[in-house]
């Protein structure tokens, strides 16, 4: 009984072990080359309960590969933000966006506080 907990114990560490430098790898993207411009895309016809991500450039680790648009689920309260790259003073680092609560019209108030959260022409 002994030897089972201790292989359990020591299976447990091994894989937490394993575990932790796969999270610590997971850190941005920074590029000396600045991106392409982005390309022009046909967005499709919109679909009921889905949004378009427009394409972006992505890093493969040795140069800029066009990443397609493409639907998402839209997900209540949230808006999608398309990935982007941003100059810093290491090089180009990407904002990989993604769904984001908040802001959903983008006019810096966060919808707690915005009596109108949907208005993107709100001053």
């Amino acid at each position: 009984m002994k030897r089972i907990l201790f292989a359990a114990a020591a299976a447990a560490v091994v894989s937490t072990a394993t575990i932790l430098p796969t999270q610590a790898i997971a850190r941005d993207v920074v590029v000396r080359v600045a991106p392409p411009p982005l390309r022009d895309e046909v967005v499709p016809p919109a679909r009921h309960g889905y949004e378009w991500a427009p394409g972006y450039w992505k890093w493969n680790g040795h140069r800029y590969v066009w990443a397609r648009g493409h639907w998402e689920r839209v997900r209540h309260g949230y808006a999608w933000h398309r990935p982007e790259w941003r100059e810093s003073d290491h090089g180009w680092v990407m904002d990989r966006g993604g769904w984001r609560r908040g802001d959903r019209d983008g006019d810096g108030v966060p919808n707690r506080e915005d009596r109108h959260p949907d208005n993107p022409n709100r001053s």
